[in-house]
């Protein structure tokens, strides 16, 4: 039972049809910026099982440049973009994959990312499901909107709740002290 208050979680609809009518257009310039928490859960596994499995244009991409941009949002450097897609993309999120297969699909992938669409209003710490319409969007997807999307997003982000749920008791955890 996920206890997460999320504003507008009664009404939205959400269903992600990613290799069913959508080739992924969220990972399309979609640049979401990576906390150090997010680059120090790739950056050890980025040589041995990242570079392998990219588009060959983002592996050389990532080998000359990094995989962050010179670009800032939120106060924190993007993902890199090559030929119009993010350079994890490749026939679907590798980091996605690559977590997939060690059990948890959200171990490497950016926390925006693997929330989408779900979001903290980080004025108001308020959590809620992005929606055409609704605190402003901008994004005109059409997985955003309700009126084409009909599945109701308590149903259809089940795991991107339970993945909030758990980025917010580990927030709420006091830190370690060590004790001498």
């Amino acid at each position: 039972m996920i206890s997460l208050p999320v504003a507008n979680l009664a009404e939205a609809k959400f269903e992600c049809i990613f290799g069913r009518g959508c080739d992924g257009i969220c990972c399309q310039n979609g640049r979401p910026p990576l906390s150090p928490t997010d680059q120090a859960r790739i950056d050890p596994i980025l040589k041995d099982k990242i570079l392998p499995e990219l588009r060959p244009e983002a592996r050389k991409t990532i080998e000359k440049m990094g995989y962050l941009s010179g670009r800032k949002k939120i106060g924190m450097p993007t993902l890199r973009v090559t030929q119009g897609w993010c350079v994890f993309f490749k026939e679907g999120c590798v980091l996605h994959k690559i977590g997939a297969r060690e059990g948890d699909p959200y171990r490497y992938k950016p926390e925006l990312c693997a929330l989408f669409p779900l979001e903290k209003d980080e004025e108001t710490g308020e959590w809620f499901v992005r929606q055409k319409g609704y605190n402003g969007e901008f994004w005109d997807l059409f997985c955003l909107d309700p009126a084409i999307s009909k599945k109701p997003a308590a149903e259809s982000l089940k795991d991107e709740l339970a993945y909030a749920e758990r980025l917010e008791a580990a927030q709420s955890q006091p830190p370690l002290s060590d004790a001498s």
